[in-house]
């Protein structure tokens, strides 16, 4: 006898069948029916920043999970995780200096849970670190930021330190993740909790842009004043946009790999 599809994986079998030029329209128009979704959905916006927040920090227990009860760090990136501290301590520092609020707690409690994250994998569980395919330069990540942060950062009244460390923690959370889609790369098979953790980062990711675009439609544009004037507002919104779409493709696989009911994700060649 025949089996019968349900509805969901009859149009996922569609979107599968897709040319990529297709998929691509389909990511985008999904992007933007979910931007309008929680537009209407979630009054306050900064709730979203919130929630990106939050599912970050559920990440990090996944990884908390993985690293404890496996006892292994396979597949993790020791770099992106080493690069996630830095941001999240640059920000911390901006926070506190700059503006203390509910995101300077959550902020604490994720770097915290980074610290611990990157100690297992050096000391701990170092046996299992898989460094030759952790092989994205730091400087690769660090310089280019950092340089970008001193030429394009906020036109605030702050002192300018602080201004260009926030213009630099902004950029480095964009790429932050790069040496963990490298060594993805590398292994070609991700195993349950790494892909659900750079999941979790992707839907963090898109909530907490979806939290500025939100705003910047909300005040018509007058987003962009408060940010400053020059080259600094849309950097900061390409910013946001790019550390979305870096992880796109990988949601992709991700959600394809649920919906197939595949517990270790394989990635294709080319992929992330």
């Amino acid at each position: 006898m025949r089996t019968t599809k349900s509805p969901i994986q009859a149009v996922w079998t569609w979107v599968r069948r897709q040319p990529p030029k297709v998929k691509a329209f389909l990511a985008v128009a999904s992007g933007i029916t979910a931007l309008v979704l929680l537009r209407f959905i979630v009054h306050d916006h900064d709730n979203l920043f919130v929630a990106a927040e939050s599912v970050h920090s559920i990440g990090i227990s996944l990884l908390i999970y993985k690293l404890t009860k496996e006892k292994t760090c396979a597949g993790l990136s020791l770099k992106s995780q080493e690069l996630t501290a830095i941001f999240l301590a640059v920000r911390l520092y901006c926070s506190l200096v700059m503006e203390y609020d509910i995101h300077t707690i959550l902020d604490l409690a994720t770097l915290a849970a980074t610290l611990w994250v990157i100690f297992m994998i050096r000391f701990k569980l170092k046996s299992s670190y898989m460094e030759d395919k952790d092989t994205l330069p730091l400087y690769y990540v660090l310089v280019p930021c950092a340089v970008l942060a001193v030429l394009i950062h906020p036109s605030t009244s702050h002192n300018i330190l602080n201004r260009i460390s926030w213009a630099f923690c902004v950029y480095l959370e964009a790429v932050s993740v790069l040496p963990q889609l490298r060594v993805m790369q590398n292994t070609k098979i991700v195993e349950p909790f790494t892909a659900h953790y750079v999941f979790a980062l992707g839907v963090a990711r898109f909530l907490s842009c979806a939290h500025w675009v939100l705003q910047l439609v909300d005040t018509r544009g007058h987003l962009l004043v408060a940010l400053g004037y020059g080259l600094w507002p849309p950097m900061f919104l390409i910013s946001e946009v790019v550390q979305t779409f870096i992880l796109a493709d990988f949601c992709y696989y991700y959600v394809k790999s649920v919906f197939g009911g595949q517990l270790v994700l394989r990635l294709p060649s080319g992929v992330v």
